[in-house]
């Protein structure tokens, strides 16, 4: 576990093998990796067109704009961006968070959240 000003990796957190930190953007590397890369190699292989791609991999963006923290005018936006990705999977947990500033409070230790 290594700790750099507003940057904080921590490697096996319970359901997580590696996650970043910085600032309030978590990132769960391998997860990242996996879907980033899943759809690199589809555009690679010509199953799905760039466009779509793009709009795939902003979905991890969508669902960061719904947020508590954000004004309500930006989570507005997200909800509507983030209901129109619903059909490519944008219930799934996602790769990329904004750490609820609310929850930020709860935070015990070395980022070991209750």
């Amino acid at each position: 576990m290594a700790t750099n000003g507003a940057i904080e990796v921590r490697i096996g957190e319970p359901g997580k093998v590696l996650v970043i930190e910085v600032g309030r953007v978590t990132i769960d590397v391998p997860r990242s990796v996996g879907f980033f890369g899943g759809l690199a190699a589809a555009v690679g292989l010509g199953l799905i067109e760039p466009p779509l791609a793009v709009f795939v991999a902003a979905v991890p963006a969508f669902k960061a704009l719904t947020d508590t923290a954000l004004p309500m005018a930006i989570r507005a936006v997200g909800e509507v961006l983030e209901g129109a990705a619903k059909p490519v999977g944008s219930d799934a947990d996602g790769v990329i968070a904004l750490a609820d500033q609310h929850r930020r409070a709860d935070v015990v230790g070395l980022g070991h959240r209750r």
